[in-house]
């Protein structure tokens, strides 16, 4: 999901995405398109998770999030919560789109969505085991060194990468700035294109001067530019469309032990979480905005 998508997952997807992601993440952001299944299971009343194996429910193709060689930050957590509980680990995978929740987690092949963007009532929630937002990306040294917010007056003679349809969009258009802007798409087969990918190779090459996606996206893909990039989360945007998110995990609303027993792997980990988040570039936000 990118949070762009699965905010995210992405993605809010979370989540989405994640997406989001929803993006997402996303949250990249998953959230956004997830929303749109139907069927949330809530009546069931027999908790039907799998006790010897942790089957967790991911996108095939959604670095740094996930994938099928088990590459993804969210590959790692799983591995690490299968460890503490003494499970093998194995996958049910299924593009982050509409229809993933319905044919993954709902359908009984998976027992846990690990990138949800709090507040996605299709999934029961975790406790939150990151908190993450919105970024600008751009690189140390040039015209927008020190940028932290859309409101910076340097935005409008700068050239914008930007997810369609994502929250920064509105501030930017609040902003006088949509002129500005080179435009990527929100909703892809994942398995084929990377918009977040097309975006930060863009900005590396130069052809845009700042990119403003889903803060996990952007972290991870910094890494991986020849030249050094800088991507500051987006937290001093007021009077729009919240930019940052609590990342839970997601699981069916009949499982209320599998639940608090993920609560307490989070808590009893959350150091070890964290150090996974940041060896991904993942930008860390505490209640209060700060970095951590």
């Amino acid at each position: 999901m990118s949070v762009t998508k699965a905010a995210h997952r992405r993605s809010t997807a979370l989540g989405v995405a994640a997406i989001g992601l929803a993006a997402i993440g996303a949250l990249a952001v998953m959230g956004v398109a997830r929303a749109q299944d139907d069927g949330a299971a809530a009546g069931d009343s027999i908790e039907l998770v799998d006790s010897h194996v942790f089957r967790a429910c991911a996108d095939p193709r959604n670095l740094p999030f996930s994938n099928e060689a088990r590459e993804g930050f969210e590959n790692k957590i799983a591995s690490l919560f299968a460890e503490k509980l003494g499970k093998s680990v194995a996958y049910a995978f299924y593009p982050g789109a509409t229809g993933f929740i319905r044919n993954t987690l709902n359908a009984h092949r998976c027992d846990v969505v690990l990138g949800i963007a709090q507040g996605d009532d299709i999934v029961q929630p975790t406790n939150p085991y990151y908190r993450t937002g919105y970024a600008a990306a751009y690189k140390k040294g040039g015209t927008l060194d020190g940028l932290d917010s859309l409101q910076d007056p340097r935005l409008k003679t700068a050239r914008i990468g930007v997810v369609a349809g994502t929250p920064p969009v509105s501030y930017l258009a609040m902003g006088g700035l949509l002129p500005q802007i080179k435009s990527y798409a929100l909703m892809v087969d994942t398995r084929y294109d990377s918009p977040a990918q097309q975006m930060m190779s863009d900005l590396d090459k130069g052809d845009i001067d700042v990119a403003l996606l889903w803060g996990p996206l952007a972290g991870y893909y910094a890494t991986k530019a020849s030249a050094p990039i800088a991507v500051t989360p987006l937290v001093k945007e007021q009077n729009g469309p919240k930019l940052a998110y609590r990342i839970v995990m997601g699981v069916r609303h009949a499982d209320q032990n599998w639940k608090r027993t993920l609560n307490k792997l989070i808590a009893d980990n959350q150091d070890a979480v964290n150090a996974i988040l940041k060896s991904y570039g993942v930008p860390l936000l505490d209640e209060n905005n700060r970095p951590l």
